[in-house]
Formats: structure tokens, C-alpha cells, sequence
């Protein structure tokens, strides 16, 4: 993970584009206005695009890559916490994005990990 390049993660620019998606997604998902959808998806999917560039940037921080898979789990689990699971288009993009940032979060921190493992064994 210190070895790495910064901006070069895949990881964090798949999250970068989960949470820009999801921060933008009031404007053509159908939330009715219900104020708890658009807020969770708006600030959950800037946490995910702010995380992402600090993790692109820096490219050594393990606790940016558990945030991504932090603010994932949030929005995963927000529909049924803030109650818009009726809203089939915010629940739907809540669940898909959250499921992509825990994945892309998780997978930098395993392979971060084994990286490091590798380099220093050797």
C-alpha cells in the first residue's frame, strides 16, 4: 500500500464514480422529494467522492480505504434506517452503490495488505 503510486488505484476511482453517482442521483432517481433519500444519497455519495480523492492522493492511507467501506455499509443499509425503501430508485441505488464502495473500500485494504506483506518478507 506505501508502495503504491498516487491516483493509480482502480479501487478508488471506482468509488469515486459510486459516490458522484449517488450524490447526483436525486436529480433523475424519483425520491419524491423525501428528504431522507436525497439527503443520504447527496452527503453519503460526497463522503464516498471526498474519501476517494484523499485516498487517490495520498495512496497510502489505510484509514480512507475502511471509510469507503464504511460510508458503502451506510448507504447500504440507509432505505431501511431512513425509511425510503418504497422509493424503488433511491433504495436501488443506495443498495448498488453501497455494495460497490464496501467491495472497492475491502478489496484496496486485502490487496494493500498483501502487497505490503510481499515487500516486506522479501
Amino acid at each position: 500500500m506505501a508502495f503504491m503510486k498516487a491516483w493509480t488505484r482502480w479501487q478508488d476511482w471506482v468509488a469515486l464514480v459510486a459516490g458522484l453517482y449517488a450524490a447526483l442521483s436525486p436529480i433523475w432517481v424519483d425520491t419524491t422529494h423525501e428528504g431522507g433519500a436525497v439527503a443520504s444519497l447527496i452527503v453519503l455519495g460526497a463522503l464516498l467522492v471526498i474519501t476517494s480523492l484523499v485516498s487517490l492522493a495520498r495512496a497510502a492511507g489505510a484509514v480512507t480505504e475502511w471509510l469507503i467501506a464504511l460510508w458503502g455499509v451506510l448507504l447500504f443499509i440507509a432505505p431501511w434506517v431512513i425509511t425510503y425503501t418504497g422509493h424503488s430508485g433511491a433504495a436501488w441505488t443506495s443498495w448498488i452503490v453501497g455494495v460497490i464502495a464496501v467491495l472497492a473500500g475491502l478489496s484496496v485494504g486485502v490487496t494493500g495488505d498483501l502487497t505490503h506483506r510481499r515487500a516486506v518478507t522479501h
